[in-house]
Parts: structure tokens; sequence; C-alpha cells
């Protein structure tokens, strides 16, 4: 599925059975929101005893893989179809941001009108949203920690990169339904609008795999929250400061808001750590 994912072909059955086994219950972990066990936490938690065991004894009498070999199924997750929305400035809705400490950095979410829409009427984000994300490195003093502005969020410094996800129709109807959100695709872009290389989709599904109750995302509550609150407030006053954020309820800690690549709907997010992923 990727270069970090091992090929499982040919593997004992009963050692995958176990190994599926602890992840589906938690025993096997690692630190962080956001890792290869997390991602793996979420897969097997879907499985039944059954499913485990059929799974483990396929595997098994598979023969054992090429070097280099991918699963045929990569090219339908692994891509995002996803493109840079040139107008998002204009268009879309500032709804929360986050300050990131553990990786000095500070993170400005935007939503377009229709999943802006959704969260204020409280419903699930329909096809045509779009959650997206500026990530920009922290200012630092001179003790290498990051400066802290009037308003309590981190003084930007330099733009990182951007994470996004969005959801089309039919956008999902080739991933399989263990990694599948619906029509969710997720994608990080460089400074210079691009694709970042070296991205898997298929990580960013199964790290919002679990939230299918929140549309897939991290920050639903804050879009529902600064639709409310922002956007209707009487005299069209704005949630600016983090005072703001945390007095109106909207202002999340950070711990589920970093998927990697740091992409976050108007919901969502994915961990609070800086390894590239998404956090919407």
């Amino acid at each position: 599925m990727s270069d970090t994912i091992p090929n499982l072909a040919g593997q004992r059955a009963r050692y995958l059975e176990a190994q599926l086994k602890f992840f589906k219950d938690g025993t096997r972990k690692e630190p962080g929101a956001v890792s290869r066990a997390a991602l793996m936490n979420a897969v097997a938690a879907q499985l039944s005893a059954s499913d485990i065991s059929n799974l483990a004894a396929y595997f098994e009498a598979q023969p054992g893989a090429a070097p280099g070999a991918k699963s045929a199924l990569l090219p339908n997750i692994a891509t995002t179809k996803m493109a840079f929305p040139e107008d998002y400035k204009q268009s879309f809705t500032k709804y929360h941001t986050i300050n990131f400490p553990a990786a000095k950095e500070v993170r400005y979410y935007y939503a377009n009108g229709v999943a802006l829409t959704a969260a204020k009427a409280g419903k699930p984000l329909p096809d045509g949203s779009v959650l997206f994300a500026e990530v920009y490195s922290a200012k630092l003093d001179g003790s290498n920690n990051p400066v802290a502005g009037t308003d309590g969020f981190f003084v930007p410094d330099k733009l990182m990169r951007y994470t996004a996800m969005e959801r089309e129709a039919s956008w999902g109807d080739d991933i399989p339904e263990l990694l599948r959100n619906e029509n969710w695709n997720y994608a990080v872009f460089t400074t210079g609008k691009q694709h970042q290389q070296g991205v898997n989709q298929a990580e960013c599904l199964a790290c919002h795999k679990p939230l299918s109750n929140v549309s897939y995302t991290f920050t639903l509550r804050n879009s529902q929250q600064r639709s409310k609150y922002a956007l209707h407030q009487s005299g069209g006053g704005q949630i600016s400061t983090k005072k703001e954020y945390d007095a109106a309820g909207v202002f999340g800690d950070g711990t589920h808001s970093d998927c990697k690549h740091s992409i976050r709907p108007v919901s969502s997010a994915c961990g609070g750590k800086s390894n590239g992923r998404k956090q919407l």
C-alpha cells in the first residue's frame, strides 16, 4: 500500500491473526495520535473475529511478493482527485486557528460555503464541501520558543504547506469500504500550490475513518460554532482571539488537529504533530 507498509503475502496466519487482534483491542499501539499503529487500529476495529481469521488465512495462502511489489488497489486510493482551491482567500471563511507547540507551528483553517452552510444547520457535510488549512512555522524568540501574539496564537513566520480535504460525487467509488470516507479525498500542497510528493492518501483515509459520525472531520464542531458565533454575531463581530474562541467553546486543544499532513475540515484534523500529514 506504501513504502512504509510491509507486504503481508505469505506471512504466517497465526502471527497475522494475533497482530490484528492486538490492533483491534489497542494492545499494539505507538505514541502519538498519528502513527502506523493508529492507522491499523482504525482499520482493525472494523473487523469481526471471523474477518480476522479469514484475512490471516488468505494472506498466508498468497505467494510471497516480489521486491517492490505494490497492491493493485494502490492507484485508486493513494492519489487524490483534489486540486488546489485558487480562490480560497476570497470565497472561503476562516473558522479556526490552532497552535502546535511541539511542531512550533500555527495553522489557519478555512471552509467553503457548502461546508459552512451544512455545519451551521447541524447537518453532515455534503458533496461539494472543502476544508483547507494554511500551515505556518511560528516565529521563535531567542530561546527558540514560539512567540505568541496578543490574541494568544503563535505569530506566523514562514508558510510551510497547505492541507485540505474535499468531497465530490463518486470520488469514493473506487476506494475499498474498509478505507472509504464516503466521497472525501485528501491532499497536501506545497507553497507552490502543487501536490506534495510522497503523500499517500490511504493513510489519510485510515486516520479519518473512525470519524464517520462527524463527517470524517476533526473540526466539525469548530465550523458549526464559527457559523453560530462569527457569521451571525450581532453587529457582524468576528471571533478573532484565542480568548474569544475559548469563551465560545470552539477552540480545540490541537490533540486531534493534524492528520500527519495537517489537513482539517470544518471539523477535521488528526494528531497535533508535524510529520507532513493533514489535519482538518
